[in-house]
């Protein structure tokens, strides 16, 4: 039954990342070893809203971590998987 969990944890990192932006947002917080919510919101050319839902989702997939200094959150990519996979799917865009 142990054996069946493995797939499943993968099987729910691969749908949170299976949207296009956050798949974008991970990519982006490959490349630049982190960023603020600003700073992916005038990259990506959407409200700042909607970069915080996916914030969110990435957050509590255990995909990323914010790190709080003051008022500014960096987020950053901390699941070794995912940094995998993107990176194999987007290499050194």
């Amino acid at each position: 039954m142990e054996e069946i969990n493995k797939y499943y944890e993968a099987a729910d990192i691969l749908k949170v990342l299976g949207h296009p932006t956050r798949l974008c947002i991970v990519n982006g917080l490959i490349r630049n070893k982190g960023c603020n919510v600003s700073f992916m919101q005038s990259c990506l050319n959407i409200p700042q809203s909607t970069v915080s839902q996916h914030l969110s989702k990435l957050k509590s997939a255990g995909i990323i971590e914010g790190d709080r200094k003051g008022l500014e959150i960096t987020y950053k990519v901390v699941n070794k998987k995912v940094i995998e996979i993107v990176t194999s799917l987007f290499g050194d865009q």
